[in-house]
């Protein structure tokens, strides 16, 4: 799975790992669109992707921001060069789903409140 390292310089959970691309659709914008903007936008990349699911959460920032956000998971197939913008993310990883299921388990810290979330029905779907 692809992660990113969140720049330092987010607005909260700065420096900390999570899924490859995030988006707010922008208003009168499809959430296809969204997806399909972002992902240029962060990695410089275009593929189909499928909605693998949604999911609610909420979680208070070190900042005092809190997020209650209506979330959706998109899972796409790429093999090929990444343009990481460095506004967003300051690295990229490739992660083994196992070794990625033991280091969520073992260093929950590292990650953001919603990949904690959504990463594991993700690598559920991996293991049947």
């Amino acid at each position: 799975m692809l992660l990113q390292k969140r720049s330092a310089e987010k607005y909260h959970s700065g420096g900390l790992w999570t899924n490859a691309c995030c988006s707010h659709p922008r208003q009168g914008e499809e959430l296809s669109e969204a997806v399909e903007r972002r992902l240029k936008e962060e990695l410089g990349v275009r593929m189909p992707v499928e909605e693998l699911y949604s999911f609610v959460y909420r979680a208070q920032f070190e900042n005092g921001l809190t997020e209650y956000e209506y979330d959706h998971v998109f899972l796409g197939e790429y093999d090929g060069e990444i343009r990481l913008n460095e506004e967003e993310a300051s690295e990229i990883r490739w992660m083994d789903m196992d070794e990625l299921a033991e280091d969520l388990w073992k260093n929950p810290e590292k990650y953001t409140a919603w990949f904690l979330i959504a990463a594991p029905q993700v690598l559920r779907r991996f293991k049947a």
